[in-house]
């Protein structure tokens, strides 16, 4: 599907105008939009727009990285931006020269709209040519990360509030889930970081310094998002050692239990052998008072070694 709008020489906007309208020469600039193309919209890349056939190749084979790169009379942009269910990234080419942009992709993207309708809206920047339109593109490609990076700050945030009152629920599977999206995020605004940084300090591109305001904007933010993508990874380590050392304090709270209770129970139990071995010879079986002694002695063992316990501290273990 192809959509166009362009500014005239009379400076006013036209929508969806065929191509064989850029011939007659009536735009300023142009932003020619081929989404989820057909095999003759692909060839237009090569039949039409004549780029180059590395651009070209770049285009067709899915999944470059985010980069620029510079041809005879125009650059050559790949961005990314992310499926917001899988978070896939998805790749979008953009053909930027003197008097037009070409933006190629396979799958739909509701940033594209969203430019579309804000280029409209800012007719005071129009007069910036075909690089206010590539602005309002990226720009609106990159706003599309916050949402994303802020959803997994919120669920990490909540997980960290609950670490402490709760484990019982926490599944760490889910945690290292989240630090796997962490990365992918993370594969894509980096490289796009350092692409907004070449398209800033190129002296090719050759950016005016109000022009050089806007995209710095855009590198802001991919700064910020840096910063949050790696702020957050550092809380998933931070949640899952947490997560070990708590299990860990737990478990020896468990072992300190079974600890004691062992320990009270062993003269106990050599107490209880020893009179159940049924020698002959054993006066204390035929004692008339025998059974009442022994059972007396295990409990005042039983109550002096919990005594002892509780005198060490050792209960204290398990206030905490």
């Amino acid at each position: 599907m192809i959509q166009t709008i362009g500014i005239t020489t009379d400076h006013e906007i036209r929508g969806d105008f065929p191509l064989e309208d850029i011939k007659r020469k009536k735009f300023e600039w142009y932003w020619i939009d081929i989404g989820e193309p057909t095999k003759e919209e692909e060839n237009l890349l090569s039949n039409f727009f004549h780029f180059h056939p590395l651009a070209i190749e770049d285009s067709l084979l899915r999944l470059q990285r985010p980069k620029l790169d510079h041809y005879d009379g125009y650059a050559f942009y790949v961005v990314h931006t992310f499926n917001e269910e899988t978070l896939e990234a998805e790749e979008l080419d953009i053909f930027v020269g003197t008097d037009y942009v070409v933006t190629f992709h396979y799958p739909h993207m509701h940033e594209l709209a969203e430019a579309r309708e804000r280029i409209i809206r800012n007719s005071e920047g129009w007069e910036r040519g075909a690089m206010h339109a590539t602005y309002h593109i990226i720009d609106k490609v990159v706003d599309a990360y916050f949402p994303i990076v802020y959803k997994i700050e919120d669920y990490l945030n909540e997980v960290e509030d609950k670490l402490s009152s709760d484990m019982r629920h926490l599944s760490m599977d889910q945690v290292f889930d989240v630090r796997s999206d962490l990365l992918r995020l993370r594969r894509t605004v980096i490289p796009m970081r350092d692409l907004l940084y070449r398209v800033m300090n190129s002296e090719r591109i050759n950016l005016q310094h109000s022009e050089r305001a806007y995209f710095g904007d855009i590198y802001d933010h991919l700064l910020k998002l840096t910063e949050m993508i790696e702020s957050n990874r550092e809380l998933t380590a931070d949640i899952r050692d947490s997560h070990v050392s708590i299990n860990s304090s737990r478990m020896n709270r468990i072992m300190m239990i079974l600890t004691i209770v062992s320990t009270v129970f062993i003269p106990l139990t050599f107490i209880v052998g020893v009179y159940g071995m049924n020698f002959v010879n054993m006066p204390e079986l035929e004692w008339k008072y025998g059974y009442f002694v022994v059972m007396g002695l295990i409990v005042v063992i039983a109550l002096s070694m919990l005594a002892l316990f509780k005198f060490k501290g050792w209960f204290n273990l398990f206030k905490n």
